[in-house]
């Protein structure tokens, strides 16, 4: 991220990395889809100037109606989908409440907020698997991202999600590599979660 531009973080949950972003001199737009958390974001990043929030659920289609999961530890674990093996892995995590969400792309979102691209070239995912359908729907502007970041499992943590092969494979046909792999959760017989980064290695 040293060499990056700015960033364009989905799944923001409350900003976690805002004073990490802030120290590399990165723009950031978050999005957040759960109203009460986006507006604890806003207070987080009410500091930095360069960091704006958006309040929307960024899939791959615009318009669309989902019932939203939003989990007990403080959205941290919130999905589209319902829990299948993260259950395992973190078993006192579950779902405390549900809120209907209307979805947006990336490309429209970014248009309706006029937001310039031209100022990102970092793309991070945090969305607890539905990281994929992001991508998809962000297809036609992927070639404006260097690097994209994604946190995946390598199992179905969620019922219907990506996998982090299935990310893999689908940035590769589109010019991005996966270049680290960074493991922070694994439990033997089921799986490991990871944050993995892809460059863009060509422009195909």
């Amino acid at each position: 991220l040293q060499a990056c531009k700015g960033v364009i973080h989905v799944g923001a949950n409350i900003g976690h990395e805002a004073p990490v972003y802030s120290r590399a001199g990165l723009r950031v737009v978050w999005f957040e889809p759960i109203p009460s958390v986006f507006d604890r974001l806003v207070d987080n990043i009410a500091g930095y100037d360069d960091q704006t929030a958006i309040n929307g659920l960024v899939t791959d289609v615009d318009g669309k109606t989902y019932s939203f999961n939003i989990s007990d530890n403080d959205g941290l674990s919130s999905s589209i989908f319902k829990m299948k093996g993260h259950k395992q892995m973190w078993p006192k995590v579950g779902f405390a409440d549900t809120v209907e969400l209307t979805s947006t792309t990336l490309p429209t979102a970014l248009k309706k907020n006029q937001i310039d691209l031209s100022e990102f070239d970092a793309l991070i995912l945090d969305t607890q698997g539905s990281e994929l359908l992001v991508l998809k729907g962000a297809e036609a502007i992927l070639d404006k991202f260097s690097l994209i970041r994604a946190e995946a499992a390598d199992f179905e943590a969620y019922e219907g999600c990506s996998t982090l092969d299935e990310i893999t494979s689908w940035l590769k046909d589109r010019g991005f590599e996966l270049v680290h792999k960074n493991t922070f959760k694994d439990v033997e017989g089921l799986g490991a979660y990871c944050d993995a980064t892809y460059l863009r290695v060509s422009g195909e």
